[in-house]
């Protein structure tokens, strides 16, 4: 049996989503439940101010869909090499900051751990994306020291750091039976990563896997990319986007891409934001349409309109079928359409970026498609339907094969060295 350093927590702390996994004495890991017998979570903090409580998770998302008075944070980990990190953001009376937020959702993580392990970890391998920050070195190096200045301050004593696609591919070669060269394809909600490994039975008794990774490139596109293009071109024009109003010009846009983006949405309810909002509205030719805007700026909807985008994105990529986007939060009756042409025709270019960064990464491993026994597929978005598909025609005849899409990165950090 293959030998691993007992005692490890490995966490993989997503854009959208997060999870976690122990490796212990016995040497098989096991990912923890987080909510009840739920394996992963979203990554998603509410600050309850009408009883001063915390909420995370599916928990957090229920108290603000429904209309808890509070504040709700996601995509926590896209603040992660960016100016406004170290920013503080009013919560009720106080100030607090960005990285403080971060871990209060790990401090939580951890407590989880705590609860079903019996035991406090010492020892946690931390994921993270090929690049945190794209073309930015030092900002990427930025991104991961904040990180584990987040993890060291909830308790951690000894952190390390394992590139998520090869976590991936770490979980993956546990059920291999023999040597496989793979293209590891990670897609997260802020991140596309890609390996390409060999992996086998033999190679993992090896202590140094430097030698079996032949290539990993990343792209910072994921899942709330998605999320954003959709709700711009599907919702965002029933509040204004790209209105041509009474002088023949568009109405600027820099409000609506910020509303269509998580981590930004809660800076459109600050006052300075919302007076801004109300100086467009000489650039309307239809005044209704500003009216929707500044409803859903001063009653807050921003987020419900992400997540029901989100969650139109699901079933439209599931069922194979054109869905509604249900927007009566706004206005009774109103709805926004999302048929699978639009997805495709949407999110084209963003997948072509994606796909053209798997193909990089086969290219630097100076393999050919027919090098690649499979394509192994971690991540939730990587079960967009849309994105399989144009893999697929990239690869032609390579198998793909669909892992764990929560929790495949989490167990594999846990059997990291």
């Amino acid at each position: 049996m293959t030998s691993y350093p007992a005692g490890t927590l490995g966490i993989d702390f997503g854009t959208s989503n997060s999870a976690m996994a122990w490796l212990g004495h016995e040497g098989s890991a096991r990912l923890i439940p987080l909510e009840g017998d739920a394996l992963a979570m979203p990554t998603a903090v509410f600050y309850n101010l009408e009883d001063s409580s915390t909420h995370f998770g599916r928990d957090a998302l229920r108290h603000y869909l429904e209309g808890t008075e509070g504040r709700l944070m996601r995509s926590l980990k896209s603040l992660l090499g960016s100016p406004l990190l170290l920013e503080t953001t009013q919560i009720g009376h106080q100030q607090i900051s960005f990285q403080d937020i971060i871990a209060t959702f790990l401090a939580t993580l951890r407590e989880r751990a705590t609860q079903s392990l019996g035991t406090a970890p010492r020892r946690v391998v931390m994921g993270r994306p090929v690049h945190f920050v794209d073309d930015d070195p030092e900002r990427d190096a930025l991104a991961e020291a904040s990180l584990r200045q987040a993890v060291q301050s909830v308790g951690f004593e000894e952190v390390s750091f394992q590139l998520e696609p090869i976590a991936a591919a770490l979980d993956y070669e546990q059920r291999l039976t023999q040597e496989s060269t793979v293209l590891v394809v990670d897609l997260g909600g802020g991140t596309s990563d890609f390996t390409v490994v060999r992996l086998g039975p033999e190679r993992m008794q090896r202590n140094d896997r430097s030698a079996d990774i032949l290539a990993t490139t990343g792209v910072h596109i994921g899942g709330t990319d998605y999320d954003r293009q959709l709700n711009l071109a599907q919702v965002m024009p029933l509040l204004g986007y790209k209105h041509i109003g009474p002088e023949q010009r568009e109405v600027p846009s820099r409000v609506f891409f910020d509303l269509a983006t998580w981590h930004l949405i809660h800076w459109q309810y600050q006052p300075k934001a919302i007076a801004h909002a109300k100086t467009l509205r000489t650039n309307y030719s239809e005044p209704r349409l500003h009216e929707r805007l500044m409803q859903v700026l001063t009653e807050r909807h921003g987020h419900h309109m992400a997540h029901e985008v989100e969650q139109a994105k699901i079933r439209c990529s599931v069922e194979n079928a054109d869905t509604g986007i249900d927007l009566s939060v706004i206005e009774s009756r109103l709805e926004a359409g999302l048929g699978v042409a639009d997805m495709q025709a949407q999110l084209h270019d963003l997948l072509s970026r994606t796909v053209a960064c798997a193909r990089e990464c086969v290219q630097r491993a100076g393999l050919t498609d027919a090098s690649l026994d499979a394509i192994y597929l971690t991540g939730g978005s990587s079960a967009l339907r849309t994105f399989q598909q144009a893999l697929q025609a990239e690869f032609e005849g390579v198998k793909l094969i669909e892992g764990d899409l929560f929790g495949g990165v989490a167990l594999g950090l846990a059997y990291s060295r």
